[in-house]
């Protein structure tokens, strides 16, 4: 297997569940972290804990959805970094409810979150992506599969941006570029608990994936010798409800 320490990445949602998890295994594993998150005060304890194994770890409190955030932010990471070997896409907003009743301002902050930030990050990552000769993870979800009431917004963002990640790899792997989808069934994270306080229902954390699950996942998959590439892993949780 490939040793991946000196590489950088870029990993956005890393203030909390899957993206914290992922940030802290590479971490572990000698990278350079570029580290992006909504919550200033949480992206820092992240990146505090990360220090404590990575040579290098640089937090970038932004809001994706906000065109002059995301402007900085781009323009910072590549005045920071020459070039970039993995760009893991983490950061994700669900909401549920009825069609009729979910105001079309919801639609378009998932929208915003799930895959245009998705979209116009890998467009402004792709030249230092293809200079590392890097890989791209798209973190999704199975619930595009089975689209079951009050969750048409969710798995409409989760089909496109299955969509947009199979194009990727059709475009980028004759530059040398691997990407992989993660489609992860229900997860015990900050966002899966704040879905079922919505819908009134037990959250069980321990009868969910863990984050760490799909950290250890990944980092085997990276590590991979570059003579194959794994296009989609699909993680269920073991105990079914």
């Amino acid at each position: 297997m490939k040793n991946l320490s000196g590489q950088i990445a870029v990993i956005t949602g890393a203030s909390s569940g899957i993206g914290k998890a992922i940030a802290l295994s590479l971490a572990g594993e000698g990278l350079t972290l570029c580290l992006t998150g909504r919550s200033t005060t949480s992206l820092e304890t992240v990146a505090a804990l990360a220090r404590e194994t990575s040579p290098k770890v640089l937090s970038y409190p932004v809001d994706l959805t906000d065109q002059a955030e995301f402007n900085r932010f781009i323009e910072q990471l590549k005045a920071d970094v020459s070039h970039v070997n993995l760009f893991i896409h983490c950061a994700g907003v669900l909401t549920v409810g009825r069609i009729k009743a979910i105001d079309m301002e919801v639609l378009d902050l998932q929208y915003r979150t799930n895959v245009r930030a998705a979209y116009a990050l890998t467009k402004e990552f792709l030249p230092l992506i293809k200079h590392g000769a890097g890989q791209i993870v798209m973190m999704n979800s199975s619930i595009w599969q089975h689209a079951r009431a009050e969750l048409s917004q969710y798995a409409s963002m989760k089909y496109a941006l299955k969509a947009f990640t199979d194009s990727l790899r059709d475009e980028v792997n004759q530059d040398g570029i691997r990407v992989l989808s993660m489609f992860l069934g229900r997860t015990a994270t900050p966002m899966l608990a704040e879905l079922h306080q919505q819908q009134g229902t037990q959250y069980i954390p321990e009868d969910l994936i863990q984050p760490s699950d799909v950290a250890e996942t990944l980092l085997h998959l990276l590590m991979l010798p570059r003579s194959a590439e794994v296009t989609d892993i699909h993680i269920r949780p073991m105990k079914k409800s």
